[in-house]
């Protein structure tokens, strides 16, 4: 009773303080004069990657365990599959279910197609090179490292730089903390936004343990809940962030949130796990890595065409599935 009771109450408090960041977040965004996917890759981004990075952190530096930093490993191939399938569809389905209420005669996704396309193609070529390395082994490979962390400074870098193209700006609700400001203070912005940040780290955290309970208790396979459900909970508040813009018809903040934080997850745990572990896949790992790309080369196709249809971006969340079957099948065959 304790474990889901506990279970609920970080979801919810998850929900709610998402609720709280992307208020924050967007007014963050106009007092630095950036537009609205910047926004979404850059700040939000980073925002909520720090929970996983974290996690990648401890697990692969200060981790003393072979097992301990596996999970660091795993963790740094596990988010982008999350992101480039759950999170994808999510978006697809929130936009249908919720297109009379948002007013739309059409499905179809209103955000900057070739930009969205762009930021597959990047995190695509990232992606490739990072799991080609998983598959050899040499003396200088962790120094490596170094190249993805200066690939994602120059992704922020062409971010920053690019301008919007949208036709209309979104409007922006009153910062919750100050509801009756027309132009709220930085500061409060920087509170609101902070505290949130926080509040979405522990609330993370005790979800991601109660998910492991929860496996425990169910006598799930170790392996199942380290490769399959934990990295949907680490990335719950990316897709909790999307949701509750895609409910508000900014379906353009969503997308740039989940490429974003993608290319955070394409990069700096990489970095991490390069500079301290071995970086040599197993089959489970390299199935992860051949799934993400399959739905990565489909998501950049649909954008490149100019005109997606929420409906699209449904099934690519079906990917995450076949790979949950495949770790079930694999380690169950070993029992």
């Amino acid at each position: 009773m304790l474990i889901a009771l506990l279970f609920l109450l970080s979801a919810g408090a998850i929900y709610l303080a998402c609720e709280y960041f992307v208020n924050g977040v967007e007014w963050f965004g106009q007092k630095l004069n950036l537009g609205a996917t910047a926004t979404g890759t850059i700040l939000a981004a980073f925002g909520t990657a720090l929970p996983e990075s974290a996690v990648t952190f401890v697990a692969v530096i200060l981790g003393k365990t072979p097992e301990q930093k596996d999970i660091g490993v795993g963790a740094a191939l596990g988010g982008p599959l999350v992101l480039a399938t759950i999170a994808y569809a999510v978006v697809g389905v929130a936009l249908w279910v919720n297109r009379r209420r948002l007013q739309r005669a059409d499905n179809i996704v209103r955000v900057e197609h070739g930009r969205l396309a762009r930021d597959q193609s990047w995190f695509l070529a990232i992606f490739v090179v990072k799991c080609g390395l998983g598959l050899v082994a040499f003396a200088f490979k962790p120094w490596l490292g170094v190249l993805f962390l200066l690939a994602y400074g120059l992704y922020v870098w062409r971010e920053l730089k690019s301008s919007d193209t949208a036709p209309e700006e979104e409007a922006l609700e009153p910062l919750k903390f100050q509801p009756k400001a027309a132009d709220p203070s930085l500061w409060w912005v920087a509170a609101q936004t902070t505290l949130a940040l926080i509040v979405i780290a522990f609330a993370s955290h005790t979800f991601v343990k109660q998910i492991e309970a929860i496996g425990v208790a169910l006598q799930l396979s170790p392996h199942l809940v380290a490769l399959v459900l934990s990295p949907v909970a680490t990335e719950l508040p990316e897709t909790m962030n999307a949701l509750i813009w895609v409910r508000q018809g900014k379906e353009r903040l969503a997308l740039a949130n989940i490429s974003g934080a993608m290319m955070i997850q394409a990069t700096i745990p990489s970095s991490l796990a390069l500079f301290a572990t071995p970086w040599m896949f197993d089959a489970p790992l390299m199935v992860s890595g051949v799934l993400t790309g399959v739905a990565v080369i489909y998501l950049w196709w649909i954008f490149r065409r100019g005109r997606v249809d929420a409906r699209w971006l449904m099934p690519v969340g079906l990917l995450y599935g076949v790979f949950a079957a495949y770790i079930a099948w694999h380690y169950g065959s070993q029992l």
